[in-house]
């Protein structure tokens, strides 16, 4: 164990595009405070979420795992144990454990080592008796009120200004608690605060004082290739449906839409500005790792499709940033950009590390202090996806990349697409038939069947990947035996 073990404050938000931050290149966005956390630490600009959607990517976040190794291949339910768990384990390691706001579990009281836990969960209510916190609070506060005036439903992609009074907003709400939490820290232990944000997921709602601030920037159009202009096209009026996976809406409407989230993503950095600045006063932050990060990203009409679950960058790439404690000297200087693919997976080792702990030995994730750290660290070559089938029987599919080329197979149909993410960040242009492209297809062919071939001859035979006719949700490897379901 460290002499000293630093506290530990992670921020993560839910479905926020890898883009949708200023230090990631996007002139477009305002996040002064996320931007100067990379510019006091380190940006990861190919980060991804394994399996990108809301549950599978919190227990990866959770457990340091493998898609397949934790069980959760697609959107279900958060087992209600692991044999790793990110709060316990640091609880064993002398950490004071608390999170607030978003957890996305089952029950959703569970705690999974936390000593005590502050949610905000949107509204759900997936567990008998249960109501969040946030909404208690609130109906203390505002009695009478009603914390959905804005009428935006959870996944629709309509966009409008919050209706009642900014203070009872969940993201100031989040923040408070945070803020609050950190003033009021005398303890002797170690403190592990998570700090988890349910924006800028749908509802887009920000303040109409934070929409003002885009009022004079030109938001970008969608994204779409010749693979895509199919997608969609059956439904065009967003009044149809105001939560279709797939639409071609009006570029104009997309924008719109795209302007909300940014003010969504601004309002949560007003919160991440307060949060360093509270830790500054207390004289903590020069002795705090920070990590900042997403769930999973959000398609915002990119190739006609909306929310997550996609192997495309707007899904699958996620913000990825880690302020080291002062005393921490590393091979690179703040403010380094590093290019090594991570994921979510290694947030609970790159915890680990700072605590003075190990990475146990299987655990799939690795520390991200080592590519700070070190000046030609081993690594891995790719970084593995993957997607039960959600939204239509075609989108069920295993990727890999490296943030810099992309391989995309989709297990149903068979079909491949191959992505030159360095030239077609965007991903306009499948090139799986492009003969230039062919010594990398191979490669990533090979890679994919060496990948998967741990399944069986189900997924990989004679070394061939095999199209499957059923969806596989959860693996043999999930806690609670459901995998034997499907």
């Amino acid at each position: 164990m460290a002499e000293k073990q630093p506290h530990i404050i992670f921020i993560m938000t839910d479905q926020q595009r890898g883009d949708a931050i200023g230090c990631a290149g996007n002139d477009r966005i305002i996040t002064p405070n996320i931007d100067a956390l990379a510019e006091d630490g380190f940006l990861f600009n190919n980060a991804y979420s394994a399996t990108p959607s809301s549950t599978p990517a919190r227990a990866g976040l959770l457990t340091g795992l493998s898609p397949w190794h934790h069980g959760m291949l697609g959107y279900g339910n958060v087992a209600e144990h692991y044999k790793f768990e990110m709060p316990q384990m640091l609880r064993d390691h002398g950490y004071l454990t608390l999170g607030i706001g978003k957890m996305h579990w089952r029950p959703q009281n569970a705690l999974h080592g936390f000593h005590a836990t502050i949610l905000d969960e949107s509204g759900r209510i997936e567990s008998p008796y249960f109501r969040s916190d946030y909404r208690k609070w609130f109906m203390t506060v505002a009695p009478g009120k009603n914390p959905d005036a804005t009428g935006i439903g959870w996944n629709d992609h309509a966009a409008s200004t919050y209706k009642l009074s900014e203070n009872l907003h969940p993201t100031v709400w989040t923040g408070d608690v945070a803020v609050s939490t950190i003033k009021h820290y005398e303890g002797e232990q170690p403190l592990f605060l998570k700090i988890s944000f349910a924006r800028p997921h749908s509802p887009y709602d920000p303040p109409q004082r934070i929409l003002e601030m885009y009022e004079n920037i030109e938001i970008t159009a969608p994204a779409e290739g010749e693979w895509s202009k199919h997608i969609g096209k059956d439904i065009t009026d967003p009044k149809a449906d105001s939560s279709a996976a797939f639409a071609q809406f009006s570029t104009e409407y997309v924008k719109n839409t795209r302007k909300h989230y940014y003010a969504a993503v601004t309002f949560i950095d007003e919160q991440v500005g307060r949060i360093v600045k509270a830790l500054k006063e207390k004289g903590m932050y020069d002795n705090t790792i920070i990590c900042f990060t997403s769930d999973h990203g959000d398609m915002m009409g990119d190739h006609h499709s909306w929310r997550k679950t996609y192997a495309y960058e707007g899904s699958a790439a996620i913000p990825m940033i880690i302020k080291t404690p002062k005393d921490v000297e590393g091979v690179h200087c703040r403010g380094k950009v590093i290019e090594n693919p991570v994921e979510l997976r290694d947030i609970l080792p790159t915890f680990l590390d700072a605590a003075g702990g190990e990475t146990p030995e299987a655990m799939d994730g690795r520390s991200m202090l080592k590519l700070i750290k070190e000046e030609n660290p081993q690594w891995r070559r790719w970084i593995d996806m993957e997607h039960a089938t959600c939204y239509s029987e075609e989108n069920y599919w295993c990727a890999l990349t490296d943030g810099k080329i992309k391989y995309i197979w989709f297990l149903r149909t068979g079909e491949e697409q191959l992505f030159d993410l360095v030239k077609d960040p965007h991903e306009t242009v499948n090139q799986i038939t492009n003969r230039k492209y062919r010594k990398q297809t191979d490669e990533l062919r090979r890679a994919m069947a060496e990948h998967l071939s741990e399944r069986g001859d189900k997924w990989v035979k004679d070394g061939q990947l095999q199209k499957r006719e059923k969806t596989l949700l959860y693996s043999p490897n999930y806690p609670s035996g459901l995998s034997t379901k499907k």
